[in-house]
């Protein structure tokens, strides 16, 4: 049985094998978690996802891939690409999912034990913050894993944070 943790903070601190990091199409580095990241983690960071999109041209939606970790305290960062809320009319529930399911099945494959996400698609991707933190928490509710034994929640601001403790109380 997986651990489940809730916190408010910054994913870029936090110390774990893995951390997710909701990251654009282009892997280059952009805004909110993804910026943070790259600034924090250094130039080590960049270049893997530089390697990887060269190898398969960036990532897309719902997908996700596995770079080091730079001067992060975490092992390894997965980068995973949200999808733009768009009324819910381009199947956005789903690809969040997606983006949950591919990154723990990539923690698995990578044998790292814990893991944190961040509230993705929640900031300039504008999906309800709501619908976001049910997804999350009910896809890593029904993951069953014999590898990862901690999954953490690691919300930026204080709305989030409260979601995610509310609805982990009627789950």
């Amino acid at each position: 049985m997986m651990e489940i943790e809730i916190v408010k903070g910054d994913i870029t601190a936090i110390e774990i094998d893995v951390i997710v990091n909701a990251a654009n199409t282009s892997l280059l580095g952009g805004g909110g978690v993804d910026g943070a990241i790259h600034r924090k983690g250094g130039k080590e960071i960049l270049e893997d996802c530089m390697k990887i999109r060269n190898r398969q041209g960036g990532c897309k939606v719902g997908e996700a891939v596995i770079t080091n970790s730079g001067k992060l305290p975490s092992k390894k960062v997965i980068h995973t690409v949200g999808p733009r809320w768009n009324s819910g009319n381009s199947n956005e529930e789903l690809k969040l999912q997606m983006c949950y399911e591919n990154s723990l099945r990539l923690a698995e494959k990578e044998d790292l034990k814990s893991i944190a996400f961040p509230n993705i698609s929640t900031g300039i991707y504008k999906f309800p913050k709501d619908k976001a933190a049910q997804i999350a928490l009910e896809t890593v509710n029904k993951w069953n894993s014999e590898k990862i034994e901690k999954v953490v929640f690691v919300c930026f601001d204080e709305e989030n944070y409260k979601i995610y403790k509310n609805l982990e109380e009627k789950l």
